[in-house]
């Protein structure tokens, strides 16, 4: 599923126009940007949590000639799903 799908199933079951879901999942995606860039989390109660993690710089090789280098830290979103999804996942 894209983003316009995406769009389209949330406005039919809403009962919204396709326009002001764009505005809403635009807007989600905005805030939930702006909290990890702050560093905080976002967390919704049995769907999951957004949230920033810090990776260690470690080591890699290079598939092309098999040299090691050094892959530097780095700061990544992340989500970890909740219990209520995993579960409806299964």
């Amino acid at each position: 599923m894209n983003k316009t799908e995406l769009i389209e199933q949330i406005a039919d079951k809403a009962g919204m126009t396709k326009k002001d879901t764009d505005k809403f999942i635009n807007a989600f995606f905005a805030c939930v940007e702006e909290v990890l860039q702050s560093g905080d989390k976002v967390q919704l109660v049995g769907f999951g949590t957004f949230e920033v993690r810090e990776r260690q710089e470690r080591k890699g090789r290079n598939p092309q000639n098999g040299e090691i280098i050094y892959i530097p830290a780095a700061v990544v979103p992340a989500f970890k799903a909740g219990k209520d999804f995993k579960n409806a996942v299964k």
